[in-house]
């Protein structure tokens, strides 16, 4: 017997309803036995102000049965609570004004925005550069990146205080003259760990590129200085290529495709990409679960019923239209937006999935064809939809029929669709967007995730039992799952292919496919081998632009991304983990440093005792004393719990970067002219200089994952999951994801 229940395919996507999705009391006792309780709560919210409530009930709850239509996480664990959250995932927040009252009252707003767990956009280019004269006080601007680490601190601070862990998105335009400053800001390794960072593109920097022209960098109206526009591109390129960011976002190219191009100027995403908004602009999402529909999987006449397919597209829009009136706001500014436009993101997950059973190799020319054929279907009937809504509840408030009609996606639509939509109108300015669905995605029984290729066909998770133990899952792909069900043991067909198997062109034909039909946009990570050339890469990014993208996101593994790495020391041998806890020697030598906090009328004196291993120190122990007895019961905590990393070997640079990330709500201190922002990030300076000083790491703020000494090991990941420990972190769509617990961080 399976330990698991009906409906879910393996214990890991009860698990994840269980820990996410299912509703329970504050103490932990469950309101929903089932997940089809969950379902039948999510069903009866959304169906509450429809005429016939019971009707809709149904209807609503068969679209989610089966795992077929899959809306966003905060709606799945949200809706039919009675909790004031928001049910919106994406927001781009106001723009910034270039003042000081204007950009703390931005950050005000961001703070709000992150503790109800929303993730949000930014554009910088509003702040005026570096050394830009501030007449008010007679000085020189600190520029928009010294901002952008106070909204980096904040966002720490927020996530400090037990908060949901939110996600952030800055973006700079590629004329602004700190732009240099801003491709490179991430190559420090320490610094903005709670962005991402993408360029905003212009037709005409593209342009200056490809003709080999200068390029104006300008504020205010006054041009600053000149430079090749191919330098500046390279620059992009190769800290995209050796530091995994920033990304590219041909903003242009989104406005003049955005349906509401009539109405709004729109300048910066969400942190993964997939919703350009304008400012306050707010977006929910689901999907459609397209490898939930193929009927006769693997077989010869393996199809997607197209009248299957209409009639839940229909309904998932009915649902999410529904959902945006009984959603709450972390601001009235963003109700506002939402109310005024009412923007959905209905996308697709299982993509790849639905290939592999229908016979199609993920990146061949037949595969971005049926693609296209997918999307296409989805988007008429989400339009008709749409249109449907209008003529029985009326347009979106902002509705201009020739306005909408003259924009974005709308000019290439249908001919009939765009006929109804003049005599009409719609209800839902954008109604597509593909996004990161890798949570759902295993919830529904591991399928593949987005429009992705399948990652891994199977890996090992660690899963938490009902009485507190963990035990190890094998999680294997959904489509591999049926398909060795009926085939056994037998070698795997020639179409079934994983991300590594692919060229970068073959994602990016998957995503351009994709796109035509998708009016907002795509989260898509373009998988790149590590020895890709520089050139080759760059191409990647040429040809996204020439294929009609609206981004490009791409993912080389390097030694700052948490790829496959382990750090060589001199003698080239990586550091070994070892199976058994080091026992520890009869005497041992080390240092003792003593901290005086601020405030504090007794000192913290912290003792890190080394281990000889082959001629080389490594730490083996930490003690930290103080008088302060305060202090007590978490300095033991804590030295116990560092001692037993310190003694199973490995990377253990991660506890210098955890403990350094700590801000104390209350606020740090000036120490040695330098902010520290907790007694906890004192400690972990401390244990920081102490592993330089050993030669254990190359310098301040460079931990193993970035000695210059590191060098690829096949199969070994460098870094561990901050979560669980795992060693299997990996990059997918746009976010680095543990495949071990779940953890995820984008950014």
């Amino acid at each position: 017997m399976p330990r698991f229940s009906a409906p879910f395919a393996a214990a890991v996507a009860e698990q994840i309803w269980d820990m996410k999705y299912r509703l329970k009391e504050a103490d932990g006792t469950p309101v929903d036995l089932t997940v089809e309780d969950s379902w039948r709560r999510v069903a009866r919210a959304l169906a509450a102000n429809e005429p016939d409530p019971a009707a809709r009930e149904a209807e609503f709850l068969a679209a989610l049965e089966g795992f077929r239509f899959l809306p966003a996480g905060r709606i799945l664990s949200g809706a039919g609570t009675g909790r004031a959250v928001t049910l919106f995932n994406c927001f781009v927040m106001g723009t910034i004004p270039d003042s000081m009252e204007g950009i703390f009252q931005a950050l005000k707003e961001a703070a709000l925005t992150l503790q109800q767990g929303g993730g949000i956009g930014y554009d910088f280019s509003t702040i005026r550069p570096k050394g830009a004269l501030v007449r008010s006080v007679a000085a020189d601007a600190s520029g928009p990146l010294s901002f952008m680490d106070v909204w980096d601190a904040m966002c720490r601070t927020i996530m400090s205080a037990g908060s949901r862990r939110g996600a952030m998105m800055a973006v700079m335009r590629c004329d602004h003259p700190d732009i240099e400053a801003f491709i490179a800001a991430k190559e420090d390794p320490a610094r903005l760990r709670m962005f991402n960072l993408s360029v905003l593109v212009t037709d005409a920097f593209m342009e200056a590129v490809k003709a080999d022209a200068p390029w104006e960098l300008r504020f205010g109206g006054e041009v600053w200085r000149s430079l090749p526009a191919r330098a500046l591109w390279d620059r992009i390129m190769r800290s995209t290529y050796h530091f995994a960011e920033p990304g590219v976002i041909f903003i242009d190219r989104i406005n003049a495709m955005n349906n509401l191009h009539y109405a709004e100027t729109i300048a910066a995403t969400n942190p993964c990409g997939e919703q350009p908004l304008p400012p306050y602009g707010a977006c929910l999402l689901g999907s459609v679960n397209l490898a939930a529909l193929v009927r006769a999987p693997f077989a010869a006449g393996a199809h997607i019923d197209g009248g299957e397919l209409d009639a839940l597209v229909r309904t998932a829009v009915r649902m999410m239209d529904n959902v945006v009136d009984v959603s709450r706001f972390p601001l009235p500014e963003q109700e506002a937006e939402a109310q005024a436009k009412r923007r959905i993101g209905l996308g697709v997950t299982g993509l790849a999935d639905a290939l592999l059973m229908t016979g199609l190799r993920y990146g061949s020319e037949e595969a971005a064809a049926q693609t296209g054929e997918w999307l296409h279907a989805i988007s008429r009937a989400a339009y008709l939809a749409s249109v449907g809504l209008a003529q029985e509840r009326g347009a979106f408030p902002l509705f201009q029929a020739e306005g909408f009609l003259n924009s974005g996606n709308m000019r290439g639509m249908d001919e009939d669709i765009r006929a109804l939509v003049r005599e009409h109108g719609i209800r839902n300015a954008l109604v597509t967007s593909i996004a990161p669905t890798g949570t759902i995605s295993l919830y529904a029984g591991n399928v593949s995730s987005g429009i992705e290729p399948v990652f891994a066909w199977s890996y090992t998770r660690k899963v938490l039992q009902k009485d507190g133990t963990r035990s190890e899952e094998e999680v294997t792909d959904h489509a591999l799952a049926l398909w060795r069900a009926e085939n056994g043991d037998a070698p795997l067909p020639g179409h079934f292919v994983t991300a590594q198997d692919l060229t970068p062109m073959e994602h990016l034909r998957m995503q351009a496919a994709a796109q035509r039909w998708v009016d907002s946009s795509i989260s898509k990570t373009i998988n790149c081998p590590a020895d890709i050339s520089f050139d080759d890469f760059r191409d990647v990014y040429l040809a996204a632009w020439d294929m009609g993208c609206k981004g490009c996101t791409t993912y080389r593994p390097n030694a700052v991304t948490g790829s496959v790495l382990t750090a060589t020391t001199e003698g080239g041998e990586a550091p070994a983990l070892f199976s058994d806890p080091l026992a520890r020697p009869a005497t041992l030598s080390g240092e003792t440093y003593k901290i005086r906090w601020p405030g504090s009328e007794h000192a913290l004196y912290i003792t890190i005792n080394d281990i000889l291993i082959e001629d080389r120190r490594r730490p083996f122990e930490v003690f930290i004393n103080s008088k302060n007895m305060e202090h007590f019961a978490w300095t033991v905590a804590l030295t116990r719990m560092i001692s037993a990393v310190f003694r199973r070997g490995g990377d253990i640079s991660f506890v210098v970067e955890e403990l350094k990330a700590v801000f104390d709500p209350r606020g740090g201190a000036w120490i040695e002219g330098r902010y520290i922002p907790s007694i906890l990030a004192a400690i972990g300076g401390v244990i920081e200089r102490h592993l330089i000083a050993i030669g254990f790491i190359a310098g301040e703020g460079l931990g193993l994952k970035s000695d210059p000494g590191a060098g690829l090991a096949a199969g070994v990941p460098q870094s561990s999951c901050p979560a669980c420990g795992a060693f299997d972190l990996r990059m997918i769509e746009g976010c680095l994801t543990c495949a071990a617990c779940g953890f995820s961080k984008c950014g």
